[in-house]
């Protein structure tokens, strides 16, 4: 699927997701239980944060899984596999995307993500990936009904706001999220998320 198809999908299914949020026929009071009833308004950070929390945690998981001396793992053959990125690479993309995509969003804890370059060893880029999720989740966090849809920069044509950015940056982790757990199975590892409870 093509970037501009990816956003426009993303956008259409949040306004739909949004819209009990904004209708003022909607109750903007947080239902009681833990399990709200079906139709009741869900501030949009705290629904949009509840996924990207259970993301994390997957992908988090995923990378602690991997033994360190695989982490220069890439797949060779069969197939067609030259250039790809090693398990560490993929690892330090999806932190670097993570502060790229919420840039400039007034959230504590932005990091640049060309720093993260120089990250080595199985701790530090665990490590920045953890960050990276902690800055993702406290900028989605920040996304309420006022802001949801105010432009969040990036390319015009992509028309971006906080609310198809939050949903773009979970696709893009879930994306190499698949990735990683390919690496995992190909080194006889099952995906934490994947084992028996």
């Amino acid at each position: 699927m093509n970037l501009k198809r990816f956003v426009c999908l993303s956008t259409c299914s949040a306004v739909l997701a949004l819209m009990p949020v904004l209708s003022p026929a909607q109750s903007a009071a947080p239902a009681k239980s833990s399990a709200p009833a079906a139709g009741s308004a869900i501030a949009p950070g705290e629904s949009l944060g509840a996924l990207s929390n259970l993301l994390s945690q997957e992908v988090i998981g995923a990378a602690e899984a991997m033994p360190a001396d695989k982490y220069d793992f890439a797949p060779t053959a069969p197939g067609d596999f030259k250039g790809v990125r090693t398990f560490s690479e993929q690892v330090r993309h999806i932190a670097q995307a993570n502060f790229h995509y919420f840039h400039g969003w007034n959230v504590a804890g932005e990091v640049d993500p060309k720093t993260l370059d120089s990250l080595k060893t199985k701790d530090e880029l665990v490590k920045a990936l953890r960050d990276s999720f902690a800055f993702q989740q406290a900028a989605i966090n920040s996304i309420t009904p006022e802001n949801a849809f105010n432009s969040a920069g990036g390319p015009p044509e992509y028309k971006l706001t906080r609310v198809s950015m939050a949903a773009f940056a979970m696709a893009h982790a879930m994306d190499h999220y698949g990735q990683m757990v390919e690496y995992l199975r190909m080194n006889g590892i099952t995906p934490p998320a994947s084992r028996k409870q």
